[in-house]
């Protein structure tokens, strides 16, 4: 399995379905800073407080010339639905085969109640306006992240 990027290393490309139809690509933010998080399931609590969160400082972040794209493997339908309920103005990328999520080493093997699964740790990366990582949050709690990432996106 990949690892996740590190500061400094470029990110694999991608291309992805997207939510309201068509592809999302890492090379439609070229010479723009990207927020690039991964969710483990639209409409469950911790997702839904991330994501609104991002929501709520689209403007800042937008201020600091940097989109926001949110990932995980639920099926388009579902991330349109996930959008359209909380009025996300930002674009969600579905990963249904998990090849993205695996070659940025987000899919991993996690435990819930003794019982294995895999699924998406979340986590988050800013990618800079060179294309590569500026900072790298692999392991992340929901509160205070979207701010903390804002302020990183802010400094670079």
């Amino acid at each position: 399995m990949a690892e996740f990027p590190t500061e400094g290393s470029k990110p694999p490309p991608f291309s992805l379905p997207r939510d309201g139809g068509g592809e999302v690509s890492l090379k439609d933010f070229k010479g723009r800073k990207l927020v690039l998080y991964f969710y483990p399931k639209a409409n469950t609590e911790g997702c839904t407080k991330e994501a609104m969160a991002f929501n709520a400082l689209r403007g800042a972040f937008e201020a600091a010339d940097t989109a926001i794209l949110g990932v995980s493997a639920d099926p388009v339908k579902a991330q349109d639905r996930f959008k359209a309920k909380y009025d996300l103005a930002f674009p969600l990328a579905s990963d249904e085969t998990q090849a993205m999520l695996e070659a940025y080493g987000v899919w991993v093997e996690k435990s819930m109640y003794g019982r294995k699964f895999m699924g998406i740790r979340r986590a988050t990366l800013l990618i800079g306006r060179n294309g590569k990582v500026a900072k790298a949050w692999p392991n992340v709690k929901v509160a205070g992240h979207a701010e903390e990432v804002l302020a990183a996106a802010q400094a670079v």
